[in-house]
C-alpha cells in the first residue's frame, strides 16, 4: 500500500475514536461523576488506577511482542495463537492472587475488595481484547481494528446511556453498575475480535505447550518490564493520592486529580492510535531496512500539531472548559488541570519515539528510561503530595512524563539514527509563535459557546499547520508501506 492508504487508516482509526471515545470519556464517563458524586468515584479511581499497577502481570509484555512477531512473520499466528490463548489464563491466575494479596496488606476491605474483583475482571478483559487486536493489527488489518477499537466503548455508551439518562429505573446510579456495563460491553468484543482472528488462523484446539510458555514469556520479559514502569508511573499518582492523605480529605482529592486526569487521558488517546499503527509499520520497516525518517518526520508534525494546539487551546480556556464538563467547579479542579494538561506534549512524543524503539527491540534503554520516571514520580509526590494535594501529584505527573520524553527522543537519534535536522523545527517554532498569541487574544474576540469558541480556534490551528508546512502533504508521497 502506498502513503495514501497508510494515510487513510491513520485518519479512519482517529475518526472513529473522536467519534466514540470522547464522548464515553467526557459524556459518560462525567455523567457516573457527577451521578455518583466525587468521592464514591474517587474510590473507584483509585483502585482502578491500583489494578493498571498490576497490569505487567496480565501481559507479561506477550501484546507488543506478538504485535511484533506476527508484523514481521504472519505465518507465525496458526503457531501461536492457542499457546497465548492458555498463557493469558494462567497470567489471569496470578494477576488475581497478587491484586488481593497486595490489596489486602494496603487495608482494602468490605465494599472495596468488592470493587477491586470487578475492575480486576474488567482489566483482565481488556488485556485479553488487547492481545487478540494486536493480531489484528499486526496482520495489517487496520480498518477492521479501527471498528474494534471502538466497539466496546460503544456498547459500554448503550448500557450506561440507558441507567444514566433512560429512565429504566427509580434507584440513584451506582459505581457498581458503571462497572458491570463495562464488564459486559468487554465479553462481546472479545467475542466479535476473536471471531475474526479465528477466521485468520488454523486453530482447532487449545494446547498445553509448557516449553512455549516458557520461551515466550523469557522473550517478552523486557516488554513486561515497561508495561509495569510505565502503568507505575502513569497511574501511581491517585492510589499515593488517595493513600499519604488524610482519610477526611484523600477520596476527594483523588476525585479531583481524575477529573483533570480524564481530559488529559481523553486527549492521550489520540496520540496512543499513533503508536497502533506506527509499532507494526515500524517493525516491518526496519526488517527490510527501509528508512524510517520519512515516516517519523510526518509522524512528528501530526504530533506537535495535535499535542501543542490541545495545551495551548485548553491552558487558556481551562476554566470554562472544566466548568463544561463539571458544574459544581473547584479553583482545585482548574488549578490541577492547568499543570496536568501540559503533560500531553511529552506523552504523545512518547508513543512516537518510545514506539520507534519498541519496534527496534531496544528494550533495554526504555525500561531503563523507564525506571527513571518511577524515581521521579514517587519522589516528587512524596514531597509535594502532603503540602500540594493533588497538584502535587499534576506537578510529579508533569516532571515524570518530560523527563521520559527527552530521554526516549535522544535514544532514537544515537540508537535508530534519526538525524536531528530531519524534524521540522523551525515550522514548530512558527507554529507555536503565532497560535500563542492567537488563542489569547480569541478570549476577547470570541464571546459565544465555550465549544464554538474552541471549535474556531482548533480551526485556525489546523489552517496554521498548512500554512506552516507542519502538515506536508507533498511530503506525505515519500511514504512506502508493503502489505
Amino acid at each position: 500500500m502506498k502513503q495514501k492508504d497508510f494515510v487513510f487508516n491513520l485518519c479512519l482509526l482517529i475518526f472513529l475514536n473522536l467519534l466514540v471515545k470522547p464522548f464515553w470519556m467526557l459524556g459518560v464517563d462525567v455523567g457516573v461523576q457527577n451521578s455518583v458524586g466525587a468521592e464514591s468515584y474517587g474510590i473507584y479511581f483509585s483502585i482502578f488506577n491500583f489494578t493498571m499497577l498490576f497490569s505487567m502481570v496480565l501481559d507479561m509484555g506477550t501484546t507488543n511482542f506478538n504485535n511484533r512477531t506476527i508484523a514481521r512473520n504472519n505465518q507465525l499466528l496458526d503457531k501461536h495463537l492457542s499457546g497465548y490463548i492458555i498463557l493469558r489464563l494462567l497470567l489471569a491466575v496470578c494477576y488475581f492472587v497478587a491484586l488481593f494479596a497486595v490489596a489486602l496488606i494496603i487495608g482494602y476491605r468490605g465494599f472495596q475488595l468488592e470493587l477491586l474483583f470487578w475492575i480486576g475482571l474488567n482489566q483482565f478483559l481488556n488485556a485479553f481484547l488487547l492481545y487478540v487486536r494486536s493480531n489484528i493489527s499486526a496482520l495489517l488489518m487496520f480498518k477492521t481494528d479501527s471498528v474494534i477499537s471502538v466497539t466496546d466503548r460503544l456498547l459500554m455508551i448503550l448500557f450506561c446511556g440507558l441507567l444514566l439518562w433512560g429512565n429504566i429505573t427509580d434507584e440513584p446510579f451506582r459505581i457498581e453498575w458503571f462497572v458491570w456495563c463495562q464488564t459486559a460491553a468487554y465479553l462481546i468484543t472479545i467475542a466479535i475480535a476473536l471471531t475474526i482472528v479465528l477466521r485468520k488462523a488454523n486453530l482447532r484446539r487449545l494446547h498445553w505447550n509448557t516449553a512455549f510458555f516458557l520461551v515466550i514469556i523469557k522473550k517478552s520479559l523486557p516488554y513486561a518490564l515497561i508495561t509495569l514502569l510505565m502503568a507505575c508511573y502513569y497511574r501511581i499518582d491517585s492510589v499515593m493520592l488517595e493513600r499519604l492523605l488524610p482519610r477526611d480529605i484523600a477520596a476527594v482529592q483523588a476525585g479531583v486529580y481524575a477529573s483533570a486526569f480524564r481530559l488529559l487521558d481523553a486527549l492521550v488517546m489520540i496520540a496512543y492510535l499513533f503508536s497502533v499503527i506506527l509499532l507494526p509499520l515500524f517493525a516491518k520497516m526496519l526488517k527490510q531496512k527501509e528508512d524510517v525518517v520519512p515516516v517519523v518526520r510526518t509522524s512528528f508534525s501530526f504530533l506537535f500539531l495535535f499535542s501543542v494546539s490541545a495545551v495551548v487551546i485548553l491552558y487558556v480556556y481551562r476554566e470554562p472548559v472544566i466548568r463544561l464538563f463539571y458544574p459544581e467547579i473547584t479553583e482545585s479542579s482548574v488549578a490541577v488541570f492547568r499543570i496536568i494538561i501540559f503533560g500531553l506534549i511529552p506523552i504523545s512524543m512518547n508513543y512516537l519515539f518510545g514506539t520507534l524503539l519498541t519496534a527496534n527491540g531496544s528494550m533495554k534503554m526504555l525500561n531503563i528510561t523507564a525506571a527513571i520516571g518511577i524515581v521521579i514520580n514517587v519522589a516528587v509526590n512524596l514531597l509535594l503530595i502532603p503540602q500540594m494535594h493533588a497538584c502535587g501529584s499534576a506537578v510529579a505527573s508533569f516532571c515524570t512524563q518530560f523527563t521520559v520524553s527527552v530521554l526516549q527522543f535522544l535514544l532514537a537519534l544515537r540508537i535508530i539514527g534519526i538525524p536531528l535536522k530531519s524534524l521540522p523545527w523551525l515550522r514548530c517554532l512558527i507554529f507555536l509563535a503565532v497560535l500563542i498569541p492567537v488563542t489569547v487574544l480569541s478570549t476577547s474576540v470570541l464571546h459565544g459557546h465555550v465549544v464554538w469558541s474552541l471549535l474556531i480556534v482548533a480551526l485556525f490551528a489546523l489552517m496554521l499547520g498548512f500554512a506552516t508546512g507542519l502538515i506536508d502533504v507533498r511530503g506525505m508521497r515519500e511514504f512506502r508501506m508493503k502489505n
